[in-house]
């Protein structure tokens, strides 16, 4: 039996695909942090659950009250523009019984600008994965903005894809950008990571240099460019935000 929970603000677009690729699922929780379009709308016609938590700011403490409140052993977590793929969703009906592993590292594919990105940012998503399907009593998911989960069970790894339409627009992007830089600077200043004028400056260019050369970003054309060019800006945004905190 499997709970997939789905993390959501101001999804409309993307939330009823992201829906249908999970309804071999026994429970759908919606997670919605604050949305303001159609979104909850949308989540009533299809899941089984929805639990607003617009009032919190770090994003491992919505997966951890998804995973709290999944009724399932097998708990799948999934961003509303992520769909699963047929191949992973067949792996995954596959583990249900399985108490080999208590979780499973799932790869990624982004699509963006027409293309399929495979280097630079994305390129350990692509090749790697994260855990995204777990046990309920396997671990927590720990971290504000980005969220890793913890825990000292054997993890396996899944095949299949989780397809990842991010950012339909620049307009969106800038947007998304913005907001996850203000999550990450309260982030970095509630630890007491210091900035300064000169990281605001190198950051951002060491950050471009690592995900276009060594990550080869290059390699995606020119999305991979203008990718790895907004990463950087979001760095650049991170430290700037996070010296006027400390000012």
């Amino acid at each position: 039996m499997i709970s997939t929970v789905i993390l959501t603000k101001n999804e409309e677009k993307s939330l009823a695909k992201c829906i249908e690729s999970v309804s071999f699922s026994q429970e759908i929780l919606i997670i919605d942090n604050g949305s303001q379009d159609k979104t909850i709308s949308i989540a009533q016609k299809y899941a089984t659950r929805i639990i607003e938590m617009s009032e919190k700011f770090s994003y491992s403490e919505l997966r951890n009250r998804g995973l709290l409140e999944a009724k399932n052993n097998w708990v799948l977590f999934i961003d509303a523009d992520e769909r699963v793929s047929d191949e992973l969703k067949n792996e995954i009906l596959m583990i249900s019984n399985n108490r080999k592993y208590a979780g499973y590292y799932i790869k990624r594919r982004d699509h963006w600008w027409g293309e399929t990105l495979r280097f630079g940012e994305v390129r350990h998503a692509y090749s790697s994965g994260f855990i995204r399907i777990i046990q309920k009593d396997a671990g927590f998911w720990n971290g504000v903005v980005h969220e890793v989960f913890q825990t000292n069970k054997k993890i396996g790894r899944l095949d299949g894809y989780l397809e990842h339409y991010p950012h339909p627009s620049l307009k969106e992007f800038i947007s998304d950008i913005n907001e996850y830089s203000s999550r990450r600077a309260g982030e970095l200043f509630s630890q007491g990571k210091p900035s300064s004028i000169v990281e605001i400056i190198s950051v951002p260019l060491i950050k471009f240099c690592y995900t276009y050369f060594i990550q080869m970003g290059f390699l995606d054309g020119q999305p991979g460019f203008v990718y790895s060019f907004l990463m950087s800006f979001h760095s650049f945004l991170v430290r700037s935000k996070l010296y006027m905190m400390k000012s």
